[in-house]
């Protein structure tokens, strides 16, 4: 895939996440955590290599341009995410093609990393004291990490069969 449009795909994908943001006030901008999923689940299957990782990087510095306060943590989150779909989808070996993308191995890959990236961006800022740390809140990340991820992998996977496998290079 060229350059530019690897570019243009990170631009396209970190812009939706800003806007999602935008319109939403914080506390409960952290619950968009699925439409970012969606999107670097998306951005791995067009561009193969280092997809999710290029989206992740540009939307961490769009994204913490919101607060900027935690612009570290934001491109530091945004962009190990993108690296740890990236590794998931290597891992579980998804291949995305014109005859479409195994839904199953897509949403494995999704909910695990969705998990680990939950539990290490809450458990960091948590340690730091950037926000309390309770025993409801940690159940909630332990459960909302793999159902976002599985979420977003069954919405990625669809969307890829169904219109975006056609657009295969």
């Amino acid at each position: 895939m060229h350059k530019i449009t690897r570019l243009l795909i990170a631009a396209f994908f970190a812009s939706i996440m800003f806007i999602t943001r935008f319109f939403v006030p914080v506390p409960f901008d952290r619950l968009l955590i699925a439409v970012d999923a969606v999107l670097l689940a998306l951005a791995a299957l067009f561009v193969k290599t280092f997809g999710a990782t290029y989206v992740g990087a540009v939307g961490g510095v769009l994204v913490g341009l919101l607060l900027p306060s935690f612009l570290p943590f934001s491109i530091i989150f945004m962009f190990l995410y993108g690296v740890i779909v990236d590794a998931f989808i290597f891992l579980f070996r998804v291949d995305a093609s014109g005859l479409g993308v195994d839904r199953n191995r897509l949403v494995a890959a999704m909910a695990i990393a969705t998990l680990l990236i939950a539990v290490l961006s809450y458990y960091a800022t948590a340690v730091l004291g950037l926000i309390p740390s309770y025993l409801y809140i940690d159940i909630l990340v332990l459960f909302m990490g793999p159902a976002s991820g599985v979420s977003a992998g069954y919405a990625a996977a669809y969307l890829w069969n169904k219109y975006l496998k056609a657009m295969v290079l």
